[in-house]
């Protein structure tokens, strides 16, 4: 898939999310890069856990108006290892609108004990 496909993908997750979130979503970039910095090569025979994508910045459940304001958060999607782990490009389809969604979760103050029950 090309970078403007992934791009477009994650563009659509966004544009189909329910107004009453999309309306809070505020100040957030969002970044495809082909891999996270200082991802280790894994041997022969050995399994690793890719990461997909991650949110960089405050969760909303955390802002106060005594923040200083940093530029805005974001959250960057690893086209790489998110093609690795899908065998189509439905699959990838799927993928970044999980990943994308996984992230948002994240934004809003969401912990990963919290996304698993989601």
């Amino acid at each position: 898939m090309t970078r403007e496909e992934f791009v477009n993908v994650a563009q659509e997750t966004l544009d189909s999310l329910p107004e009453e979130f999309r309306s809070r979503i505020q100040n957030v970039a969002i970044l495809v890069e082909d891999y996270p910095p200082k991802q280790s090569r894994s041997q022969p025979g050995q399994r690793r856990q890719l990461l997909l994508g991650i949110f960089h910045g405050v969760p909303a459940t955390k802002r106060s108006v005594f923040n200083l304001t940093t530029g805005p958060d974001h959250i960057v999607l690893y086209q790489k290892n998110i093609e690795s782990v899908c065998q189509s490009e439905a699959e990838v389809r799927h993928q970044i609108r999980q990943t994308l969604i996984h992230e948002l979760g994240h934004y809003f103050g969401m912990t990963e004990e919290q996304l698993k029950d989601v």
